[in-house]
């Protein structure tokens, strides 16, 4: 190995530029002043007007808090509380969207609409070991701030990623959102798992940002949960597994799901999704062929199979389920990334760059990585 010879200042030269790279970067507690009043404490309350829960939320919009589901239901009443220094509190009028398997609720709040300080969303996944914070109503404390590390993010089929925090959570702190350094919310804080040891988990802000406004409803539509059946509460099992990456157990639960009630395609896919984890391409290609017997014109479920089909070393049908999925939903970079990848490895060089340019166009990110992994 050559060793390069550097200047005597270098060390001192390097010191200069990473505390001009520090000085940069806003101060946690800077970063805390700034967001905190974006942030709301929530209370809930029955008919009689017995409080029944407390958690907390943020402002997407003016007069539109995210929250868990789980947070409002049962309740017929719910208030917000401001956490920037005035403490106001405004009556919930409604919801305006809700999404039961992502443990996502959109409030509407009766508020001048100039009170409100929203939040961003983050438009890209964290990185495992990133920095992050919670700021929530822990335990009725307003306004808590805690700190940790992003030490997972999962994906869950069909759509979103649940990201694994090392930051402290406790009651109260559901629908809290989780900051990066920036400032931009990553996730939602939705459950809290103890199997020996605490894990802390969020919903990703892309799936928060798939909330779409409707008409409000009122809080008592929402209802108590039902009881589940025993095809629903293999499902739930399975999610909380599948949350944890313990596809063993996961895929359990899920087949349970089918067997009790062949015709949930969500759970198909889930089964063909544990099985891919577990190496068993054909029988995941078995399981995403069920769910599209269901739903055949389900883009993301062709995409699935495709992967199955790619991982079994079958890639011409690879190829026509991604095209497939293109097809239904051309929209979407990660269809035409993995038509690349295929074509790519199939040798057909030409449709991989035809592909590849398509991929440009709707995500370059995306494209620098096809890129990079054709080198």
């Amino acid at each position: 190995m050559i060793k390069r010879a550097f200047p005597r200042f270098a060390p001192f030269a390097v010191i200069l530029i990473l505390s001009a790279v520090a000085s940069a970067e806003e101060s946690l507690p800077s970063l805390v002043k700034r967001v905190k009043p974006a942030v709301v404490a929530i209370a809930t309350y029955d008919a009689t007007g017995e409080a029944l829960m407390t958690g907390s939320g943020f402002f997407l919009k003016p007069g539109q808090v995210v929250t868990n589901l789980h947070v409002i239901r049962g309740a017929t009443r719910a208030e917000i509380k401001t956490l920037d220094g005035k403490g106001k509190v405004f009556p919930v009028t409604g919801t305006l969207a809700v999404d039961e398997e992502g443990d996502l609720a959109l409030l509407n709040v009766d508020m001048p609409l100039e009170r409100a300080r929203t939040s961003e969303l983050a438009t890209e996944l964290p990185d495992e070991g990133e920095t992050i914070f919670v700021i929530g109503n822990p335990l009725k404390l307003e306004g808590s701030v805690s700190d940790g590390i992003v030490s997972a993010v999962r994906e869950v089929p069909n759509s979103y990623r649940i990201i694994q925090i090392t930051a402290p959570i406790s009651h109260g702190n559901s629908g809290s959102p989780v900051f990066n350094l920036r400032g931009q919310v990553l996730g939602v804080v939705t459950v809290k798992v103890t199997n020996g040891q605490n894990i802390n988990l969020a919903i990703a802000a892309a799936r928060v940002g798939e909330l779409r406004p409707g008409t409000v409803r009122p809080l008592s539509e929402i209802g108590t949960k039902p009881k589940s059946d025993i095809a629903e509460s293999a499902y739930r099992n399975g999610l909380e597994s599948l949350w944890l990456g313990n596809y063993d157990s996961a895929v359990g639960y899920f087949e349970n799901a089918v067997n009790r009630n062949p015709k949930r395609a969500d759970a198909w896919v889930k089964v063909g999704y544990c099985k891919v984890k577990q190496g068993k391409n054909q029988e995941a290609i078995r399981a995403y062929l069920e769910a599209l017997q269901l739903k055949p014109s389900d883009a993301d479920i062709h995409n699935k199979l495709g992967d199955a089909y790619y991982y079994a070393g079958r890639m011409r049908e690879a190829i026509d389920e991604y095209t497939e999925a293109a097809r239904l939903r051309p929209e979407c970079a990660e269809f035409y990334y993995n038509l690349a990848i295929a074509y790519f490895e199939s040798g057909n060089v030409t449709m991989a760059a035809t592909e590849a340019r398509l991929l440009q166009k709707l995500d370059p990110k995306l494209y620098e990585r096809y890129l990079r992994e054709t080198m």
